[in-house]
């Protein structure tokens, strides 16, 4: 194998080089369990999307398949997610299923060209106000559009407009029916539970197995998959070429861009977080090809858009996963069903289904992030309320194009914010003598490292190699920020997980020098929360006394003596 083509191999034929028996029997027991998770959620976005809950399995059959034999990620999950579900919903309602077949095609060929022209890092363009903007527009339209089947309201059409929807549920309100309700609140509490106290058992099995088996016995008068559309058909669809016409292409060109945008930045969210889970390092260039050919591909079965599944991608590695096999399996497992045990789904009780995706929905919203939005400067807070705005009142796709708009804007404002021309004078050189690092010692026990120029979106990924050698680190890092002369929410973000993945590996972060917009923005962010108030310094000089005083308190071979024999005290409390 040549070095110039190692670079293009999918993750699973570099690490079948090793496989064996042990790693089989942990994939399959980790293809099986999310297979059997991915089938309600599945089905739901299918539905949530307007098409056919087959539409869904087929996608996640497909997609799932060719995204772990394919792709650059170890133990990544592809198929549709609820990204897609706002976007595909207004696809089908303006040019038809045909129209949502070519823009699924398109998109994927963007990605195939974004793969391998080396662009597989553009996720870092879209700073974090942005992003997160959209996450929540996007939960907010996914809960409207189950509010219905939530509460089993009779009504015969569902506007895709938000604020029509939302007039349509209200005077629908008097059709509720109370033992779809009560259904679906119970299957919202087993979720909560079981995401709080049993996060290995997947709660979104346990409600659809738990709903249709309780509708079925009972009786009870609750919409099912089966009443609304029929039975599931057993066995794969035909493949099917969709009708292709330039007139189309040309109406479908920035819808196509904003399912390539979608997909690729949540497949590369998606791929970090399994990289945190599973220890490894994801080759986006290589992920962003396997997604691109499973969008061509999954049309042509009459398949949704396709991307990671961040959720069944952290179900896949808490089952064991260890190779790309999971994945593969994970789709064989959901084809399984449709060949032999396609009719029993017809049963499934819609009602569990739109609570599964009120859980998706608060899940994906990034909710714990607004706080933090909220903290930082009036324009992130503009660019974040705009999006989001957008996203929900307006379209999807004028919702990504006015944001990266901002975006550049921002970027553009922060950057000439921060050029200055200042006169050398004898205070500034005294002032500067502090945050010399020549003709100090460097203790063995810490490192620094640097950052030079705009921290900003689009440079957050220099973590990358301080990351790559985690493990060979002293016990304390200092990041030093004398040469840093902006940062923004993106860049905020960097350095907190810097901070959590040094502190989870048991090692101190100290900052020290930051100017005054970084540090007015660490301030205003309360980014002490992170490291320790005590441990955001003025100078290199503070950051090195800081140090020994950390080293003597947590890392010397006495503090860890100490921890030893706490723990041990511990132990006998305990028994």
């Amino acid at each position: 194998m040549t070095s110039a083509l190692q670079p293009w191999l999918p993750k699973s034929v570099l690490l079948l080089r090793d496989y064996d028996r042990h790693k089989f029997v942990s994939d399959l027991i980790a293809g099986v369990t999310v297979g059997l998770v991915a089938l309600p959620l599945a089905m739901a976005f299918a539905i949530a999307s307007g098409v056919s809950p087959q539409a869904g399995i087929y996608c996640a059959i497909v997609t799932g398949f060719l995204i772990s034999a394919l792709g650059g990620s170890k133990t990544q999950i592809g198929g549709p997610t609820g990204a897609f579900v706002v976007v595909v919903s207004g696809i089908i309602a303006k040019h038809g299923i045909d129209g949502l077949f070519t823009c699924t095609m398109m998109a994927g060929a963007l990605l195939v060209l974004l793969g391998v022209t080396g662009m597989g890092s553009m996720v870092k363009y879209f700073p974090r106000p942005v992003i997160v903007g959209f996450t929540n527009g996007i939960a907010i339209l996914i809960a409207s559009t189950q509010i219905r089947d939530f509460f089993g309201l009779r009504m015969d059409h569902l506007p895709g407009d938000f604020f029509h929807r939302m007039r349509a549920l209200v005077q629908a309100a008097n059709t509720i029916s109370w033992p779809a309700t009560i259904l679906s609140l119970l299957s919202l509490a087993i979720m909560i539970v079981c995401l709080k106290y049993a996060k290995r058992v997947p709660g979104a099995i346990v409600v659809t197995f738990g709903a249709t088996v309780a509708v079925t016995i009972l009786h009870l008068p609750i919409e099912t998959i089966g009443s609304r559309f029929g039975e599931i058909p057993s066995g794969l669809p035909t493949i099917a070429l969709p009708n292709l016409h330039y007139d189309v292409f040309r109406q479908l060109l920035s819808p196509a861009f904003t399912v390539a945008m979608l997909g690729a930045i949540e497949s590369l969210m998606s791929a970090v977080v399994s990289d945190r889970m599973s220890k490894d390092k994801h080759n986006p260039n290589v992920e962003l090809m396997a997604q691109g050919v499973a969008n061509i591909v999954s049309p042509l079965f009459g398949g949704l858009p396709a991307t990671g599944a961040i959720a069944r991608t952290a179900t896949n590695v808490r089952a064991g996963a260890k190779t790309p096999i999971a994945g593969m399996i994970h789709a064989l497992t959901l084809l399984a069903i449709v060949l032999f045990a396609a009719p029993l789904v017809k049963n499934v009780p819609l009602a569990a289904l739109a609570a599964i995706l009120m859980m998706v929905a608060y899940n994906m919203g990034d909710w714990e992030e607004v706080p933090e939005i909220l903290k930082l400067t009036a324009a992130d807070v503009a660019v974040w309320l705009l999006t989001l705005t957008l996203t929900v009142v307006a379209d999807l796709t004028f919702a990504v194009e006015v944001g990266m708009v901002l975006a550049a804007l921002m970027f553009i404002r922060k950057v000439s914010r921060t050029t200055t021309v200042t006169r050398v004078t004898r205070d500034y050189v005294e002032d500067s003598r502090v945050h010399i690092l020549q003709g100090r010692d460097i203790p063995e026990y810490a490192t620094v490292f640097r950052i030079h120029g705009p921290f900003l979106f689009g440079a957050t990924d220099k973590f990358a190699e301080l990351l790559d050698t985690l493990d060979t680190l002293p016990p304390i890092v200092i990041l030093r920020l004398r040469n840093m002369t902006a940062i923004d929410a993106t860049g905020l973000g960097a350095i907190r997980d810097l901070a959590d993945q040094l502190h989870d590996s048991g090692r101190s972060l100290l900052l020290c020098g930051a100017r005054e917009q970084p540090a007015k923005l660490l301030h205003q962010a309360e980014f002490e929360r992170h490291v320790g108030a005590e441990n955001v310094v003025p100078s290199i000089e503070d950051a090195l006394e800081r140090a020994a005083e950390v080293y003597q308190r947590y890392h010397s071979p006495a503090a860890l003596a100490r921890k030893t024999e706490e723990h041990k005290d511990d132990l006998v409390a305990k028994s």
